[in-house]
């Protein structure tokens, strides 16, 4: 089972911090009004000091806090227990912690239809909370996130390479981007974790090696990667798996689902929280280290954008250290940003090494 608690279990471990933290969450990010219903979903996966002071921030803003905990299932995106997918559908605001999170599944559509504002943040411990959130200047992120993501939605052709061995070419051709770490300020619409843009190229498009080498969840058996994780796309398709034992971990779980929308390659995201600098395991992190890529395989959710498709799960993996050609030129070379508009929000933000 996947571990995501912090390196202290105490419940005084960052506690101030944490407070803080989940007060900016709720009231800066999440845009919590007086008056609303606010449900927080966690798992026996969860870290509860997160839950616990998340509702304490939701009441202190005058809003009504739900709280609920249930056993963690085997794999994410699957249909919760009834009094679960109910309380989710008529919620004003869905925080979600649960590892084994249920975005993609029919109640999270049926949610998002009836105006939920909804943020993913499976897996979230006090150090990722602190850390990607109470110790980064919000506003700043945000507009970092703005440049990267007008930056690439100007571009048609997008080629990836990596040290690992990635090399993937797609075409965007007029496919639009979205910052999904943005403020949650519209009704209906599902947000992350602040850092990352998010898009699809044409699907048909998308094609060359996709080699995961920082982290990949899920299968439950994954996170940190032990070896890289290669597959082969055609046409946006994963049509072959290869590697060490991780590799034969999930392609085993792809096949298990029997399903063969999970071979389809859902999106693409780019990370760039500069609260964090190494994967860890925990993917809502991970997928933020910053300067990586991060694939999405399976569902494909309509905020991306793309044709939109529903799978029997998801799975997101991290590629470190890539470089990204945008028509040709270089808006990233080895896990660090080149362009010139961006190398300057990333010096306004404050992010080492720019």
């Amino acid at each position: 089972m996947f571990v995501n608690l912090g390196t202290e279990f105490s419940n005084r471990y960052l506690s101030l911090e944490t407070a803080a933290a989940a007060r900016k969450l709720v009231e800066q990010v999440m845009l919590v009004k007086p008056g609303e219903n606010v449900v927080i979903s966690a798992d026996t996966a969860s870290d509860f000091r997160v839950v616990e002071a998340t509702a304490q921030a939701v009441f202190a803003v005058g809003a009504q806090p739900v709280v609920i905990w249930y056993d963690t299932k085997a794999n994410a995106c699957q249909q919760p227990p009834a009094p679960i997918a109910k309380a989710v559908e008529v919620a004003d605001v869905w925080l979600e912690y649960s590892l084994a999170y249920i975005m993609h599944c029919e109640s999270y559509r049926t949610a998002l239809k009836n105006g939920v504002r909804y943020a993913c943040l499976t897996g979230m411990d006090v150090e990722m909370l602190v850390k990607t959130l109470g110790k980064v200047n919000y506003g700043k992120l945000v507009a970092l996130g703005e440049v990267i993501r007008r930056t690439v939605e100007a571009a048609d052709e997008i080629h990836v390479t990596s040290p690992g061995g990635t090399d993937l070419v797609a075409a965007n051709q007029g496919r639009k981007v979205r910052q999904s770490g943005k403020l949650a300020d519209t009704k209906g619409e599902a947000i992350m974790l602040g850092g990352q843009i998010s898009w699809c190229p044409l699907e048909e498009t998308i094609n060359g090696k996709l080699v995961f080498d920082g982290a990949l969840w899920p299968p439950m058996e994954l996170g940190l990667l032990s070896g890289p994780v290669i597959l082969t796309l055609e046409g946006g398709i994963v049509t072959k798996v290869e590697g060490g034992k991780d590799a034969t971990i999930f392609a085993r779980w792809l096949e298990n689902f029997n399903d063969p929308n999970m071979y389809r390659l859902a999106h693409y995201s780019l990370g760039f929280n500069p609260g964090v600098t190494k994967p860890t395991g925990r993917i809502v992190e991970d997928e933020r280290v910053f300067g990586c890529i991060e694939m999405g395989i399976g569902s494909q959710g309509p905020q991306i954008r793309g044709k939109t498709w529903a799978a029997a799960s998801h799975s997101d993996g991290i590629v470190l250290n890539p470089s990204i050609y945008l028509d040709g030129e270089a808006m990233e070379l080895n896990g660090k940003y080149v362009h010139p508009e961006i190398v300057a929000a990333c010096q306004e933000l404050g992010v080492q090494g720019y």
